[in-house]
């Protein structure tokens, strides 16, 4: 390679690995359609799940579940917190949680937000803990605590046409980025009464769309073309 094309493509290197990288949205849940309801169809048991997110990337590799310890926790399709769904549950016992899985094999910087309530008796401590090796071993980020909806002294009863940000939170996941499979969970860090609920909505993991290692060795391609023509 002339000086003047090693220059050239070390350059073009230079810039091309300082681009900046690309906010996502990687999966997004608003809850979009109601649980089964009517009597022997209202769900129960350990475990439920509302599939797939319902926009970002990976509106297809992604899933949004709950586990309870006792099998007489219920499942429902209450208000969201201004959209027309949350996803809520009874029964809570220590450990209990919500969980968002999605792979962020070419993301970074990644970052959780949701909307969380809870009836007067539902849980109201909580932890955000993390998985990058599929549940085997998990990570704190946080403790937070859940705030009522609705009943005397609480910011406002959930609405399907009112967003309150009150509900909201957010944070950033350190060392979540480029794991094929990120787990996510919101866990009850108390036991609540068996009518107790508590209830989830606009659950959202973004990140930054880094580029690909084929991106870079594309660039080389490039490169190399530019030496043989010169």
């Amino acid at each position: 390679m002339s000086p003047k094309s090693h220059i050239a493509f070390s350059t073009a290197a230079a810039i091309f690995l300082s681009l900046p990288s690309t906010a996502a949205v990687i999966a997004s849940w608003s809850i979009t359609t109601a649980f089964p309801t009517g009597t022997g169809n209202v769900p129960t048991g350990q475990n439920y799940s509302v599939g797939a997110a319902d926009a970002g990337d990976q509106t297809g590799n992604s899933e949004l579940r709950s586990f309870h310890l006792l099998a007489a926790a219920t499942y429902t399709s209450p208000a969201g917190n201004g959209s027309a769904y949350g996803f809520s549950s009874n029964n809570w016992s220590i450990g209990d949680y919500y969980e968002a899985r999605v792979s962020t094999s070419n993301y970074a910087n990644i970052t959780v937000s949701w909307d969380q309530a809870r009836s007067s008796t539902g849980p109201s401590s909580f932890e955000l803990v993390y998985s990058t090796d599929g549940g085997a071993t998990f990570a704190s980020v946080a403790n937070y605590t859940v705030l009522q909806s609705g009943g005397g002294g609480s910011p406002g009863t959930w609405s399907a046409t009112t967003y309150n940000a009150l509900y909201s939170n957010s944070q950033a996941v350190a060392g979540a980025g480029g794991a094929s499979q990120l787990l996510i969970r919101f866990r009850s860090l108390v036991t609540a009464a068996a009518t107790g609920s508590n209830r989830i909505d606009n659950v959202i993991i973004s990140g930054d769309l880094v580029p690909a290692p084929g991106a870079i060795a594309l660039l080389g391609l490039a490169g190399l073309a530019s030496r043989r023509r010169r």
